[in-house]
């Protein structure tokens, strides 16, 4: 009598035969475990292994199969690394990565005339850009800015969550400080102290929603200082533009080169405050170098003021990264970061330091937004960063994260040897240029056609740039990058130059 596959209910998986139909016969005598790797790949994505999924025992799955232990041992061993499945010692090997996104039913055919440039892709100065796109459905998902989000550390922030609740009283479960949690102001500090050189009180400390309502909340306080423009570098983030310009606040553009900000063109620039990201620049990659942060203190001295976006500066992988301009400028600086990039950014928890003349208006303007953050999830990212959890999921990250970008590499190098790579260093993503003429947002629209999503790098321009892509890599496995890029240069070798 053959077994059947139990539903998606079920939190363990039969072993047997018939475990996800596997024919071993279809294998390559000499790939079996990379086959074997893609089956298990390819159920997870389409949900026939839920998460929570326990995988049959290696011996027993391999006695079904027919085949060493080996085999399956290194099969299983691989979606470990890509954050697939996880080891569960006795429990067995567990999924906990979730289902990809639905692809369409008819993926398009690369070939035949082009979509227009519109769709998703559309305007950038449309607020909702980055919702349509967000929405579009795309077999991979090369999105810059996403985490390994497959990578959450689930069981560490289970045993933090269960550690707080046995300590709360019941007074805690009341309305709080707005500037955050006590735990969680004093976590941050000591967390910038090690990681960023930034020395500063937890009073200091005011806990937010995410960088975005940093922003949102500097604009009221800044608007009410008479403040009416920040200048954003060129290219630089479409989203903090379109942020910063929803609070009625001009962007003036101030040029990108190598060195970072062209600090010299910010005096043209008609504006009093500057917002940047100085220890890895998006969407460039570039640092700001030494005599750069040199003009831009001086800058500052003469009445300037810094916004400081410490965007995924953490992830830097060929030196330690460079120290936060707030540790230099504590009194020119405003400074915000959060765990959008290094945990997830459904927590919604971030962080903001100001000057110590703007320190009331931040919290009242705080106050009036929300009356604060969420406690619970505040107390367990204190729990994880006290317990030195949160150091040991980043130097996980970075590992993962370096293959993963040499696999990008490697694959941009063999399918598109006509690409520029610009941001190596450090980061979730890859900036890649194109020496010929084309227009990279019809690009972008291409590739969405054929279930890839890519960035064009014309929306973080506002003076023009060289066409480009922007490629996240931190949220995929090295295969799925690697046919993500190939299918890249299917659609980059049918495009018809405007």
């Amino acid at each position: 009598m053959r077994r059947s596959i139990p539903d998606a209910g079920s939190r363990s998986i039969s072993a047997g035969s018939d475990f996800l139909q596997l024919d071993i016969d279809d294998a390559p005598v000499r790939g079996r475990s990379a086959w074997l790797a893609g089956q298990l790949r390819l159920a997870i994505a389409d949900g026939r292994l839920p998460v929570g999924s326990r995988l049959p025992a290696t011996r027993v799955l391999a006695a079904e199969l027919r085949v060493s232990r080996g085999v399956v041992t290194e099969a299983y061993q691989r979606l470990v690394e890509d954050g697939h499945l996880a080891g569960r010692g006795r429990a067995g090997t567990t999924v906990v990565a979730a289902p990809a996104a639905t692809p369409p039913a008819t993926p398009p055919a690369r070939h035949g005339p082009l979509p227009a440039a519109t769709s998703v892709f559309g305007d950038p100065a449309d607020l909702a850009v980055f919702d349509n796109v967000r929405a579009a459905p795309a077999r991979i998902d090369l999105s810059p800015g996403v985490p390994d989000l497959a990578a959450f550390p689930r069981s560490a922030w289970l045993r933090a969550e269960r550690a707080v609740l046995d300590r709360l009283a019941p007074a805690d479960f009341g309305y709080g400080d707005p500037r955050g949690t006590p735990a969680l102001r004093g976590a941050v500090s000591h967390w910038l102290a090690r990681n960023r050189g930034i020395r500063v009180h937890p009073a200091e400390v005011v806990v937010v929603a995410g960088v975005s309502q940093a922003l949102g909340l500097l604009a009221q306080v800044l608007r009410a200082d008479g403040i009416d423009a920040v200048a954003v570098e060129d290219p630089g983030s479409l989203g903090v533009r379109q942020h910063l310009r929803n609070h009625a606040l001009r962007t003036p553009p101030v040029p990108v080169d190598e060195g970072g900000l062209c600090v010299d063109e910010l005096y043209d620039a008609d504006a009093r405050a500057v917002m940047l990201t100085p220890a890895h620049q998006f969407p460039t990659g570039v640092v700001l170098d030494g005599d750069r942060r040199r003009r831009l203190m001086r800058w500052a001295s003469e009445g300037g003021l810094v916004i400081e976006d410490d965007y995924d500066a953490e992830h830097r992988y060929d030196r330690p990264p460079v120290p936060a301009l707030r540790s230099v400028l504590p009194e020119q600086v405003c400074y915000t970061g959060s765990v959008s990039k290094l945990l997830a950014p459904a927590l919604r928890v971030g962080w903001v330091l100001v000057p110590s003349r703007y320190a009331g208006a931040m919290v009242a303007a705080k106050r009036n937004a929300d009356l604060g953050n969420a406690a619970l999830p505040q107390l367990v990212l204190a729990e994880l960063m006290g317990s030195g959890e949160l150091e040991r999921h980043l130097r996980f990250l970075r590992r993962r994260h370096v293959r993963r970008r040499d696999a990008m590499i490697r694959a941009i190098r063999t399918r598109l040897p006509e690409a520029t790579v610009h941001g190596a260093a450090a980061g979730l993503h890859l900036m890649v240029t194109f020496d010929r003429d084309l227009d990279d947002t019809h690009l972008a629209t291409a590739a969405l056609a054929v279930g890839v999503k890519v960035q064009p790098l014309s929306w973080h321009s506002q003076r023009g740039y060289r066409p480009g892509l922007v490629l996240g890599y931190a949220a995929n496995p090295p295969a799925v990058i690697e046919d993500g890029i190939a299918a890249l240069s299917d659609v980059l070798g049918d495009f018809a130059t405007d």
